[in-house]
Formats: structure tokens, C-alpha cells, sequence
């Protein structure tokens, strides 16, 4: 699309070279004399006035063209000028302005758009982080969430931090749970109610507790206020985890024929290496044999994908399984047999997800458990269609911010069923390779949240 002021350059040229056209200045005079009302609007008309003498001597003639070309050529030469100036003015300003110039009277963007031009694109960037958000929780613990995980954005400015909005920051989540715990806690069952009590207690007055944090903020030390907030924010989603025993919506008729997860769980993968060699030591310690990797499985938001993956470790489909290392993946190569679970993505802002269907980041839609996570985990496409998910074949999503589109997204945003994230051993991530294998995999909690299929 053009720039809206080209136009007016074109036109304002235009203008001009009518304006110093003799033949077309000589017809308006004419004009203007035979008709008052144009006398009088030709005053605030930006054109050249030559007035002459009755009866004009030869030299006074030369005198007058000289004087008028110079004028004409002065006012020409200046409009160039003028005309530089501002596209230098432009150019300057389209370099230092991260947003296309469509149009003067329209200097925001849609969503959409902050999504794909923005660098700071606000989509957890932590597996810890993306279960947080994912708890569908009371609706205050969740302002009290927002207000607190706004700090570790600001903890990323360098140099002089704004403790000052940190500060009004934890304020205001401290009086939002002091002024309604009558509230929060009703959202608690009644038989976790007394669990639910010390955790509140906790995050009040705990030692990882908000009024900690803002010491810790009041310290002015980023180390302390980053360690406070880790705490705090870890109490907010134990919280959050007892006031949502299970989902928040109720699934379609449907599907009730698949396992499902209605909450979270957590799966031990052991990973040996397939030709013999070691794993890097941890601190202090001897190269290993095995690794072990934890996965925090989602039912909230992809009850039927973390169901059947459950269900499947469970059985033991995954002991002895290798992996294969592609495209910044780690990929499973089970055969086994589970349930062809359709395409299941819970987009954000809404409260049940969407099946068959995957998300355009063009348009603004992302997950709630975002891909552009470095260990995400995820099921694999069924070889029959792309609107279901394979019946066996996950894997580890190793994000790589530099080969990363717009906005810090990866490519295949919105298009897999991410159910969990790696949240222990994330650092033996790097070091599999094709080959190696999983020697066990067990669900170590969340026994309790896996329901079998309904048998027709």
C-alpha cells in the first residue's frame, strides 16, 4: 500500500506546475477580473501575483521575467528541498519504528500482529511456567497469578529494574488474597480444605511467602527478589491445584470412549544409552549409566492425548522403546497399539479445547500449552490423518529460539497435541541420540486421575 503522503506530494506538484504555467496564469487572471467572487477567493490561493505597468518600457519587461523565473525558480527549488527533507525525515522514522507505515491514522496493530512482530511475545517460555497458567483456577488466585508472574518480565530489563512496579505488583496481589480468602478458600474442597488453609497461610506469611517477597523487592537485590518470587509463585499454584480437582468442562459425548487425564500426573522415563557410552556427571558425581527424565502431564487441557499416553505407560508400551534424534526432536519409535486420540489443542482465552483442529498463529490463536517450549513434549501425527494424533508415537520438542519465525514461535506452533513438559532432566535432553532407549517409564503420580475408557 502506498504512503498516504505520496499522494499529496503528487498533487502539490501538480499544483505548482500549474502555477508557474504563464498560459494557465494569464486564463485565471483573466478569470478572476470578470468575476468578483473569484477575486476575492483568489487572495488565499498560494499563486504567483505579476503585476504590470500600463505601458511597460523593453527594460522593465527584461527586469520583470528575470525577477519572475527567479521567483519561480527560488519556490521550485525550495519545494524540492522541502520534499527531501521529509523523505529524509520518513526514512529515518520507518527505520526506527517497528511497525509498517500502512497508514498515518492507524499506529497500532492487532493482536494478530503483535504476535508475529513482537520479540517479547508474552507465551511461556518454561515448562513450569505453561502448567501454571494452564490450572483452571479460582478467578482471584488467578489475578493474584498474573500480577506476580508480571515481576519475572520486569526482573529482564537491564540495569535499573522497576522495583517500584515490582513492589505495587505484589501489593496488589497481597490485598487481593487477604481481602478475599473467604473466596479462594470456598473454591477448595471441603475434604483439602485444611491443607488448603496452610498453603494459604503460607503464601501470606510463609518464608517464600508474599510479604517475604516484598522485603525481598525492598532490598533492591534482583538475586533475592527472583528467588522470593520462584517461591511465592510456587505456593500460588499448589493453591490452584486443590481448587481444581478436575476439569472444568465436560468433554463431548464422543469421546468418552477414550483414557483421559482430569488433572495432572507425572511420568519417570529412565533413558540408557544404546552403545554403551555414559551420560555427562551430575555436579560432583560419576558418569551414569541412565538418566532420568520427568514429564508433567496435563490433563486439564489435553485430557484425552495425556489420557491415552498415561494409559499407555501404564501398560508398559514404552519399556525397551528407542528414540530416533530429528528435525529438534526426540522421537519414540513404538509400535504399540493405543487410541488414534483426535487432534486435541486447548487454545488461549478458552475453556475447553478444540479437536481436529490446529491453531493459526497468523491470526492471533495460541495455545495453552505452547509448543516453544525447549522440552515440551508431544504426540506425533497418525500416518491416516493430521485431525488425529498417533496411538503410540511422542516426542520431546527440543525449542531453538534461533531457528525460531516471528515473535519467538516456532513454526509448528498450534499444530501438535502438547500435553506436558520435561521438568526434571531437561539438561540430558542434548545429550540423546539415536539409538538410545527408554529402559522403563512409569506414571508415579496421578494414578488417581486416569480413567478408563466407557466399554460399549
Amino acid at each position: 500500500m502506498a504512503f498516504p503522503l505520496s499522494s499529496a506530494f503528487i498533487s502539490h506538484k501538480a499544483s505548482i506546475a500549474t502555477s508557474l504555467n504563464p498560459s494557465l496564469t494569464q486564463q485565471r487572471s483573466h478569470l478572476f477580473q470578470s468575476n468578483p467572487t473569484c477575486r476575492k477567493t483568489a487572495l488565499f490561493r498560494p499563486t504567483f501575483c505579476c503585476i504590470f505597468p500600463k505601458n511597460p518600457s523593453t527594460e522593465v519587461n527584461r527586469k520583470h521575467k528575470i525577477l519572475s523565473n527567479f521567483c519561480a525558480s527560488t519556490f521550485k527549488d525550495g519545494t524540492k528541498r522541502f520534499e527531501s527533507t521529509v523523505a529524509v525525515i520518513l526514512f529515518f522514522v520507518q527505520i526506527a519504528s517497528p511497525l509498517p507505515f500502512t497508514a498515518w491514522n492507524s499506529l497500532s496493530i492487532s493482536s494478530a500482529e503483535a504476535v508475529l512482530y513482537s520479540p517479547d511475545t508474552k507465551v511461556p517460555r518454561t515448562g513450569e511456567l505453561a502448567l501454571r497458567k494452564a490450572i483452571p483456577a479460582n478467578t482471584n488466585m488467578k489475578t493474584i497469578q498474573d500480577s506476580l508472574e508480571d515481576i519475572s518480565y520486569l526482573l529482564r530489563i537491564p540495569q535499573r529494574k522497576p522495583f517500584g512496579t515490582m513492589e505495587g505488583n505484589v501489593k496488589k496481589a497481597l490485598k487481593i488474597a487477604v481481602d478475599d480468602k473467604d473466596s479462594i478458600m470456598a473454591s477448595i474442597p471441603a475434604d483439602l480444605r485444611e491443607k488448603g488453609s496452610e498453603l494459604y497461610d503460607s503464601l501470606i506469611d510463609g518464608k517464600g511467602g508474599l510479604k517475604t517477597l516484598l522485603e525481598c523487592i525492598k532490598d533492591k537485590d534482583p538475586d533475592k527478589v527472583s528467588v522470593g518470587l520462584a517461591s511465592s509463585l510456587d505456593a500460588v499454584a499448589q493453591l490452584e491445584l486443590l481448587q481444581a480437582p478436575g476439569l472444568s468442562f465436560l468433554l463431548p459425548q464422543q469421546y468418552l470412549k477414550y483414557p483421559r487425564l482430569t488433572g495432572r500426573g507425572i511420568v519417570e522415563l529412565v533413558i540408557e544409552k544404546g552403545d554403551g557410552a555414559t551420560f555427562s556427571p551430575e555436579a560432583g558425581g560419576e558418569p551414569r549409566k541412565t538418566a532420568t527424565i520427568q514429564v508433567v502431564l496435563d490433563g486439564y487441557s489435553a485430557p484425552l492425548t495425556a489420557g491415552n499416553f498415561a494409559k499407555l505407560v501404564v501398560d508398559g508400551a514404552y519399556n525397551g522403546v528407542k528414540l530416533s534424534c530429528i528435525n529438534q526432536a526426540i522421537l519414540s519409535d513404538s509400535k504399540n497399539s493405543g487410541y488414534s486420540v483426535p487432534l486435541e489443542i486447548m487454545p488461549s482465552g478458552q475453556f475447553e479445547p478444540l479437536y481436529k483442529t490446529t491453531l493459526s498463529v497468523q491470526d492471533g490463536e495460541l495455545p495453552v500449552l505452547p509448543l516453544s517450549v525447549y522440552g515440551a513434549v508431544a504426540m506425533a501425527h497418525s500416518d491416516v490423518s493430521e485431525e488425529y494424533s498417533s496411538p503410540y508415537q511422542f516426542f520431546f520438542y527440543l525449542y531453538d529460539k534461533r531457528s525460531a519465525g516471528l515473535g519467538g514461535l516456532s513454526f509448528d506452533e498450534g499444530q501438535f497435541s502438547v500435553f506436558g513438559y520435561t521438568t526434571v532432566g531437561r539438561e540430558t535432553l542434548p545429550e540423546i541420540k539415536t539409538g538410545d532407549l527408554i529402559r522403563s517409564a512409569k506414571l508415579v503420580e496421578g494414578q488417581d486421575r486416569l480413567v478408563s475408557p466407557v466399554e460399549s
